[in-house]
């Protein structure tokens, strides 16, 4: 761009000026340099703006008021004595071109290929502007009399109908007019707020803090006032009180232990009762229930001494070895025990009474007779031996 400027440029030797005229065509160049390559086609390369939003068709996006281009321009016709150019350029986003030319009728540009202009005009009687006067108006008002009459009542009727507006209109400027004022109030309206702000905030971290929240939280409302007026909560006992509950039943309960009742030491004798009918239950209904099978040891006492009949009485070959004082001394039924007992009422008692023994009629088991005269019934083998419970199957305390 150093050759356009007026100053610092080379001449060579061989320049002529009444020849060559110019450097220019001294070095056979356009001034417009590339600009004018297409200049013998009648195409000249400008410098384009955008003169409204538009919507390009190739790529679909969006070129803005004000985006310029390199453009090629050429003159396609006449409005009247105006030329009428086209511009025809590439867009910067695709390979599409866009062709747009001037429209000097209405002050414009129109769109002729390429794009899609995006609507954004309004007409100026429906937006209440001022309308511009025609030419054929100004004409006919200057050389009129009526009609300017007629033109000058529909004014003062516009008039009245705008004077309202025209007054809050200067009413809001005259508002404004005073910076200072206006700037210090916004400002003092800002600080408060500001203010009021950092408040809320200390107080949502303190709430978010002691909630363990993480969540953002939403600004309070007059219906959320409301609903939490109504509610009402009951906080739980402190620790002290807790402490306090404690002691109190610690006081009140008793030093000593409670003893165990009477249920312990007849519950043991209830399992070992149950335990001695289940042995008794599983006796063969065949064979004859012995003292053994009751689980009654008979054991001689210390007062009568060892008969010789005892001692003489050995297990057959056939039959298992029985320790002394068991099931081979002690009868092996009911009827064996009585026939003893009978006996023993025999040598007991005086001749005259003998028969008095064996004719006493025996009770029922488990009538009343025999629970009211407990001395009168026979106590079968308890002369010569005793009965022991055997326990030695139950379970040990």
């Amino acid at each position: 761009m150093g050759e356009r400027k007026g100053v610092n440029k080379y001449y060579p030797p061989d320049f002529n000026p009444t020849k060559h005229g110019s450097l220019n065509r001294y070095h056979n160049s356009h001034p417009l340099r590339e600009r004018a390559r297409k200049l013998s086609q009648g195409i000249l390369i400008i410098r384009f703006e955008m003169p409204y939003n538009i919507w390009c068709d190739g790529c679909k996006n969006h070129i803005g008021m004000g985006v310029r281009y390199n453009a090629e321009k050429k003159k396609v016709g006449n409005y009247y004595t105006t030329p009428i150019y086209r511009f025809r350029m590439k867009c910067h986003l695709c390979v599409n071109y866009i062709e747009m030319q001037t429209d000097p009728a209405n002050c414009d540009y129109v769109i002729v290929s390429g794009a899609q202009r995006k609507e954004e005009r309004w007409d100026m009687a429906d937006n209440e502007q001022v309308l511009t006067t025609e030419h054929e108006k100004k004409q006919k008002l200057e050389t009129d009399a009526m009609f300017r009459l007629e033109h000058g009542e529909a004014d003062r009727s516009t008039l009245k109908k705008a004077l309202p507006t025209l007054s809050h209109i200067q009413e809001a400027q005259s508002a404004w007019k005073d910076d200072f004022a206006l700037n210090s109030m916004l400002r003092k309206r800002f600080r408060e707020k500001k203010k009021a702000m950092q408040e809320e905030e200390e107080r949502d971290q303190a709430l978010q803090a002691k909630a363990s929240l993480d969540i953002p939280l939403v600004p309070e409302t007059e219906d959320d006032r409301r609903l939490a007026a109504l509610l009402k909560f009951h906080t739980l006992d402190s620790y002290e009180d807790k402490q306090k509950l404690k002691r109190t039943e610690i006081i009140s309960r008793s030093w000593f232990p409670s003893s165990p009742g009477p249920g312990a030491s007849s519950s043991k004798a209830s399992s070992v009762l149950k335990k001695l009918s289940q042995n008794r239950r599983s006796a063969p209904t065949g064979s004859p229930i012995t003292v053994g099978h009751l689980g009654i040891v008979r054991r001689r006492s210390r007062e009568v001494p060892e008969s010789p009949q005892h001692t003489a009485e050995t297990p057959k070959s056939g039959e298992p070895r029985v320790p002394e004082g068991t099931a081979q001394d002690r009868p092996t039924s009911p009827r064996d025990c009585s026939q003893e007992t009978a006996k023993t009422c025999k040598n007991s008692r005086p001749p005259g009474q003998e028969e008095s023994c064996q004719d006493r009629p025996r009770p029922l088991p488990g009538s009343s007779q025999e629970a009211a005269n407990p001395q009168d019934t026979p106590q079968p083998c308890s002369l010569s031996s005793s009965l022991v419970a055997d326990y030695s199957g139950s379970e040990s305390e």
